[in-house]
């Protein structure tokens, strides 16, 4: 009898697979049928908790390598059972760029670094320097071979990290969220090498992703979109883009398509909707709609808060002296959210550390509430300001997470049944309250994050500082978090100060942006007006907005007026259904 003919072309095959963790209750992922060719491009994209991290995890062998459980169906990696094969023969066909690039680095040099594999693989020594250098030319970054990973910026880490995989020559690069931890810029950059590795070497990519506008930066061939541990769709952009299955997922669809639907401009995948350089759309409807819009931004004229005048810093051990900061001077007023934007190494963090006490300025002041804090402890300053640190993992204290929670006031000395209410609130509107006896080494990245947010929030500081709240979070999940914090700005008289390279959060939530560059601040406007600004755009390696680029295609000449328009619109129309819908901002029901 003859065999069944094998397809050579299918690099990874799903089939009727399901996949449950030994120490959870149900399965994570849920009949999975996914066929993958030599050569595709493909997005693999869904909500924080959907498996996305599962899926990939089975596909790079961590799964049940590391992550130990029980499967049923099947899974192939060229023709052969994947989980019949060690871990270490599955590197060699599938190389995995981590999100956290700081995770993926062994080496003391970047050259080092990449040179990894080769050298487990016994490499003799002409051939590896040869490998090595080949390998760092792919994605330019032959330059900073001799650096340590501590001198690289987050986008040359991620360089060094894609590098580490192509010294291998894998048949499968994965790319699990390539975007969370760089700025606007240099993520656009790195969309952009990722779609020249694709043309140059032909490999299969999968990326990882649930920033859907700035991923399609570069084409893929198919979309495939996973929530609840099941794949919901799998097809080319333009049909999932043209389709309701985003909204329904909490996935955020490109800007310029939310305006043109707003515009009543029926969206169909035969418009070329994928690029907002090539969508075809009425260009009076677009222009009518802009006409009857209100342009006013929401202007804050309240009481300063927070006072920062001529500030500047250098680390003791900064080459030439080299100023990280230099004569900064802004004002935070009652019940803002300010958005502090700029390229990795701007700056921002050192800022925030100057304001919390972490660090002291070497010149200027800063005043709190009329208060001049030089003389204030970084105790006295937690009383009123909160720092939430960009990787929540370096918070946490306590084991469990209702004691996380609990920790700062029960240091204060807040009586239980007030810690119980305080921390039961803030957890719920986290979206971790059922949750909350589990231990934190049970949570995913993004529920962390919420819950480091949560530790803060309990005790009603007039400050909250949060560096990158988006970073590992879904539109939906950031939305929740940054309309309870909207909340809370009018129930607690709180301002915010949020560090982020998240454009769309900028927009949508901040209704000022402070941007630095090489340590001094080029600009301190509204977000449509920095967004529109290509100057400022360049020198702190932003992104302008899609609708920048759609204002200009409609021949609107006013484009700073038409994306604040845009904010504007959908602010009312973000309140209405929350109030529609009975939900809280926040994204949780009155009870």
């Amino acid at each position: 009898m003859d065999q069944p003919r094998i397809d050579q072309s299918i690099v990874l095959r799903f089939k009727d697979f399901t996949f449950q963790y030994k120490a959870q209750a149900e399965p994570s992922l849920h009949n999975i049928n996914l066929t993958i060719r030599q050569g595709e491009k493909i997005l693999i994209l869904g909500p924080s908790g959907s498996g996305k991290s599962t899926l990939i995890h089975c596909i790079n062998g961590l799964v049940p390598h590391a992550y130990p459980g029980r499967s049923t169906g099947s899974l192939s990696l060229m023709g052969e059972d994947i989980l019949s094969l060690e871990i270490f023969d599955i590197s060699k066909k599938v190389g995995t760029v981590l999100q956290d690039t700081d995770g993926q680095f062994v080496g003391l040099s970047a050259a080092e670094d990449i040179a990894f594999a080769a050298e487990n693989d016994a490499v003799p020594t002409a051939e590896l320097h040869k490998r090595v250098r080949a390998a760092a030319e792919q994605v330019h970054i032959e330059d900073h071979l001799e650096k340590s990973p501590q001198d690289l910026s987050g986008g040359q880490k991620q360089r060094v990290s894609m590098a580490g995989v192509l010294i291998d020559n894998v048949d499968i690069l994965l790319f699990d969220e390539p975007l969370a931890n760089l700025d606007p810029a240099a993520g656009q950059d790195a969309i952009e090498i990722i779609d020249r590795l694709h043309r140059e070497t032909g490999k299969t990519v999968i990326i990882v992703e649930h920033r859907l506008e700035d991923a399609l930066h570069r084409s893929v061939d198919r979309i495939v979109l996973i929530d609840k541990g099941r794949i919901i769709a799998d097809m080319p952009p333009s049909e999932l883009l043209a389709g309701d299955l985003l909204r329904q997922t909490g996935i955020r669809e490109p800007l310029y398509l939310s305006a043109l639907r707003y515009a009543g401009i029926s969206i169909t995948s035969a418009m070329h909707i994928e690029d907002v350089n090539t969508v075809e759309f009425e260009k009076e409807r677009l222009r009518e709609w802009n006409r009857g819009l209100p342009e006013d931004p929401v202007r804050f004229d309240t009481p300063p808060l927070l006072e920062v005048t001529g500030l500047g810093f250098s680390y003791p051990n900064a080459p030439g002296k080299e100023r990280a900061l230099e004569n900064i001077s802004f004002t935070l007023r009652r019940g803002e959210s300010v958005s502090l934007v700029g390229k990795n190494g701007a700056g921002k963090s050192t800022l925030a550390k100057l304001i919390c006490g972490f660090n002291r300025s070497d010149t200027g002041t800063l005043f709190f509430e009329g208060k001049d804090l030089k003389n204030y402890s970084i105790r006295e300053r937690a009383e009123h300001i909160g720092y939430v640190m960009q990787n929540p993992n370096q918070m946490f204290s306590c084991p469990k997470i209702f004691d996380e929670a609990a920790m700062a006031l029960r240091t204060r000395g807040f009586a239980e049944a007030e810690v119980r209410d305080r921390v039961h609130h803030c957890l719920n509107a986290c979206g971790l309250y059922p949750f909350r006896s589990w231990p934190i080494s049970a949570l995913s990245f993004g529920q962390k994050k919420r819950l480091s947010i949560a530790a803060i929030l309990v005790t009603k500081v007039s400050l909250l500082i949060l560096d990158e709240p988006a970073a590992g979070q879904d539109h939906r999940h950031y939305t929740e978090i940054m309309e309870f914090l909207e909340e809370l700005k009018k129930e607690w008289d709180l301002t915010a100060l949020i560090i982020t390279h998240n454009m769309h959060m900028m927009l949508e939530y901040t209704t000022q942006a402070l941007v630095l560059a090489d340590g001094r601040l080029i600009a301190a406007e509204t977000p449509a007006e920095i967004l529109t600004n290509d100057e400022v755009i360049t020198e702190a390696n932003l992104k302008r907005t899609s609708l920048y680029d759609l204002a200009l295609r409609a021949g609107i000449a006013d484009t700073r007026g038409f994306v604040q328009h845009f904010i504007n619109y959908e602010r009312e129309q973000r309140t209405g259904i929350l109030r529609a819908g009975g939900l809280r901002p926040g994204g949780r029901f009155h009870e």
